[in-house]
């Protein structure tokens, strides 16, 4: 394995921009990572008066480490809370390079990590360096609602699974109509729900709507608006439509993902997620419980299937 350094990956640094630091709000920043594909999460941080309150991490040790950088250049406070808006190592695995916060998640976000340990997925993402990572799961974790305050502004943790997973978290500034919404919304890229549940993602995005956001810092892709969701609804009843017609004709998840026209959301990057996305629908079609677990080594193999045989596209 080559040397680690802090730097993410020079040797694709032409294929990327730069992670950029865009104040959303007065004192709350978004810390993009373009292209959002998967791995290139984003994560934000709220500035008090004796400290940062951080919101979610990266996947990788030098991806975490520029993130912590990137905060440095706006202030030397420390960094006092980190929240997880799930599980996924993409948002959780450098949680371990903030020793000194207090770390918040919801219950089940917490449970799975520690059931899963660091799981890098080396299947799907052969090619990435992942870093010295240690596991540091939330150890404050709460069932439905948690307030937190940063100096005298309120953020609201609000509990929406199973939707993109078991443990989905959205963080909602009331006073601010700012909306942190973790993988519950993927801006440009192709929504994955094979560990959630589909049912849930409609009903997460009803919860989300009625907050009424004017502002939304998705888990990938640019900040946004509220009618990013307006796609994502589209795309989550098309594939419940095309599922049905699937399984009711025999055919397998990655038969069905072969012979399917993504239409509209061709486009969005990370394609191969229909194939990952029809053994959840399928679930459902079971009538198994949502969030029931699934076989991610039939998911991943089948979305590397689709992809040619070729692992996918991960440039964390």
């Amino acid at each position: 394995m080559p040397p680690e350094t802090d730097t993410p990956h020079a040797h694709i640094a032409d294929e990327l921009p730069p992670p950029a630091v865009e104040e959303v709000s007065p004192g709350v920043y978004a810390y993009i990572q373009l292209d959002g594909t998967w791995g290139l999460n984003n994560t934000g941080f709220i500035t008090g008066k004796d400290g940062v309150s951080v919101v979610d991490t990266c996947f990788t040790e030098a991806r975490t480490r520029a993130f912590l950088r990137a905060i440095g250049g706006v202030t030397g406070l420390p960094v006092r809370t980190l929240i997880n808006t799930h599980h996924h190592g993409d948002h959780t695995h450098g949680n371990y390079l903030l020793p000194g916060a207090s770390i918040v998640g919801h219950e089940l976000c917490r449970q799975t990590i520690i059931d899963t340990g660091i799981h890098t997925l080396r299947l799907l993402f052969p090619n990435v360096v992942w870093g010295d990572l240690e596991l540091a799961p939330p150890f404050i974790t709460f069932k439905e609602r948690l307030d937190l305050f940063v100096d005298d502004l309120k953020l609201e943790l609000h509990y929406m699974g199973p939707a993109h997973t078991t443990n989905d978290v959205a963080v909602w500034f009331p006073e601010r109509r700012l909306l942190f919404t973790g993988d519950l919304v993927f801006n440009g890229g192709t929504p994955f729900v094979a560990m959630g549940s589909i049912a849930g993602s409609l009903t997460a995005l009803e919860r989300l709507r009625e907050l009424d956001a004017e502002t939304i810092v998705p888990g990938h892709g640019p900040v946004c608006g509220p009618e990013v969701m307006d796609g994502i609804e589209a795309y989550l009843r098309f594939l419940q439509e095309t599922a049905k017609g699937a399984f009711e004709s025999g055919l397998s998840p990655l038969e069905a993902a072969r012979q399917t026209d993504l239409g509209d959301f061709a486009g969005w990057h990370d394609s191969e997620r229909i194939a990952g996305n029809m053994h959840r629908a399928y679930s459902e079609l079971r009538g198994e419980p949502a969030g029931t677990m699934l076989d991610f080594g039939s998911i991943a193999g089948d979305m590397i299937a689709f992809n040619g045989g070729q692992p996918v596209r991960c440039l964390a």
